[in-house]
């Protein structure tokens, strides 16, 4: 029989991983410890993904992907026995302590010190998402409780004094920190310089917003964990998957709730049949590239000279300035209130007037005086959820005299991707998605085009794969998307989706087939560049260019610059 290569492994890990978390939601529940959760162990061990570094090596304890995953889990993940995933809120007025964390947009409740409750309103990608996290901690607690006891069986001292540490509940300095630090690599089998890095990064995210507890406590908390399981099963972790969460998958539930308040904020805005551009994006370069200049936030004046990309730099911390400003010239904002937890913006270029543009932006005022373009901005969907949201948003609305179908001419997507052939902060242009481990795949007739990028960034255009998730990306699997003949320039997690509700809108006919499609990513990262993966950090300042280049040419097609 012939061996399957690293790539074909890898695949076949990433879609047991897929099928498996799709029979264990089904299921209702299962162990990390049982065989149900050695299946999903031994997948991402396959799959390796290049974000969780060294998670195969038994000797390391890995601090990059755990300073990851901890940013997108709840704090106080590391002492839980059972965790509950469901999809009802139901949970909002009682006393459990709401809990979300810093990187990543979801609810979850501390039901007790022990008990933790995921509220999933973003579809399966989501569910995805925390099985990955979960698996990766589950294995990095087997570690550190392998660490924990020398060979005869007893506590190392290194563990005591972790222990001493933990009570003292972060009031270390000086040399005693610093001895606390050198014991605690010793168990992590890191450098101390290593240790201290993920010490200061969860420390300050600790004292600033609250997100996590310090590294000695999440150290301490998954070692014991795994320890009180070998004393009694009734200590084995749980996850749980409500009945409501079963119903729930597919169902579109959270996305309808979204799509129709949304919907009915146009019509109740009269907006309705005016030509429509959906924008899906951050929701800051939008309203700051129309409104920015002319609201003037800067107290200097001469920063209104500057650059267009370096004009952002001024009125960074005067987004309350701009919104005020904006709002009386055809902004709109549209919280979410259905637990899709995407914001909305609505702007009417009827409005506008006649405020002035940064020189650089070139719009055509004569379009929005006689076509009064509306532009709706939709915050970041979240893999999956991307074709439930998008799939409602263009289906009629029900009014109580029929069917209203919107005047929807064009769909855009700026998107922050993991880039193959270059670098973060590079630009990427879809001509088609591909998703990963499916047999859809979906051409772009993509409106934007190389041509349109001025010459200071790197631009690729190429094929796009939409993959399971941002966890589960395998050096072996996106070599080879890039180096045969699918040519991929980069990854992400929502394109396909969205193109997947377009192309079933236009089948429907809910919009139209001439529907202008533009779809543009920022190069967040590169996966097969050590020191550029995800768990490396943000872009910071050095995404501000490509943010806001891709939203200036975006904006220009609209307006028809």
């Amino acid at each position: 029989m012939e061996e399957l290569t690293k790539a074909q492994k890898t695949r076949m890990a990433i879609r047991i991983f897929k099928t498996t978390a799709d029979a264990l939601a089904l299921r209702g529940y299962y162990k990390p410890s049982g065989q149900s959760g050695k299946t999903l162990e031994d997948a991402l061990r396959m799959i390796s993904p290049e974000i969780y570094g060294t998670m195969n090596d038994p000797r390391i304890i890995e601090l990059k992907g755990l300073e990851y995953v901890t940013d997108r889990l709840p704090r106080g993940i590391e002492h839980c026995t059972r965790i509950i995933l469901t999809a009802e809120d139901d949970l909002r007025d009682t006393s459990f302590e709401k809990i979300e964390p810093l990187k990543r947009r979801r609810t979850s409740y501390l039901l007790h010190e022990k008990e933790i409750c995921f509220v999933v309103t973003r579809g399966l990608s989501e569910i995805y998402d925390i099985l990955t996290h979960l698996t990766f901690l589950n294995i990095e607690a087997g570690k550190i409780f392998s660490q924990m006891k020398s060979e005869s069986g007893n506590l190392i001292r290194q563990w005591r004094e972790l222990e001493e540490t933990v009570k003292k509940d972060g009031g270390l300095s000086g040399s005693e920190l610093d001895r606390a630090l050198w014991n605690l690599s010793i168990i992590l089998g890191r450098t101390y310089q290593e240790t201290r890095q993920s010490y200061q990064y969860l420390e300050k995210n600790r004292k600033e917003s609250g997100t996590n507890n310090s590294l000695f406590q999440i150290i301490h908390g998954l070692g014991t964990r795994i320890a009180e399981e070998k004393i009694a099963k009734d200590n084995e972790l749980l996850i749980y998957f409500t009945p409501a969460l079963r119903d729930m998958i597919g169902q579109h539930r959270h996305a309808r709730v979204w799509a129709n308040t949304v919907k009915e904020k146009l019509f109740g805005l009269g907006l309705q049949d005016r030509p429509l551009h959906i924008i899906s994006a951050n929701l800051h370069s939008v309203m700051n590239t129309m409104y920015g200049y002319a609201a003037g936030a800067s107290p200097d004046p001469e920063k209104n000279r500057d650059s267009f990309y370096e004009s952002f730099h001024s009125i960074r911390e005067k987004d309350a300035e701009v919104k005020h400003y904006a709002g009386q010239h055809g902004f709109y904002e549209l919280p979410d209130r259905s637990g899709a937890h995407l914001d909305c913006q609505v702007i009417d270029t009827a409005l506008i007037g006649g405020i002035a543009f940064h020189p650089e932006f070139r719009v055509n005022l004569s379009v929005m005086e006689s076509e009064k373009p509306v532009l709706l901005v939709m915050d970041y969907a979240f893999g999956t959820q991307a074709f439930e949201v998008m799939d409602e948003l263009l289906c009629p609305l029900q009014t109580k005299d029929g069917l209203l179908k919107f005047n929807v001419r064009s769909v855009s997507v700026m998107g922050k991707a993991g880039i193959l052939p270059g670098k973060k902060g590079d630009i990427m242009l879809a001509t088609a998605h591909v998703l990963e481990g499916t047999p859809h795949n979906y051409i772009v007739h993509n409106d934007l085009k190389k041509e349109d990028f001025d010459s200071s960034a790197d631009v690729y255009t190429g094929i796009i794969v939409t993959v399971l998730g941002t966890s589960l990306q395998n050096r072996d699997v996106l070599e080879k998307f890039q180096t045969t003949s699918w040519k991929a320039v980069g990854l992400e997690m929502e394109g396909g989706h969205y193109q997947r509700a377009i192309n079933a809108a236009i089948i429907r006919g809910h919009i139209s087939a001439d529907v202008k499609v533009r779809y543009a990513y920022y190069a967040s990262d590169n996966p097969l560049v050590s020191g550029q993966t995800l768990a490396s950090g943000s872009m910071g300042r050095e995404g501000v260019r490509p943010t806001y280049m891709i939203t200036k040419i975006i904006l220009e097609k609209i307006l028809k610059a």
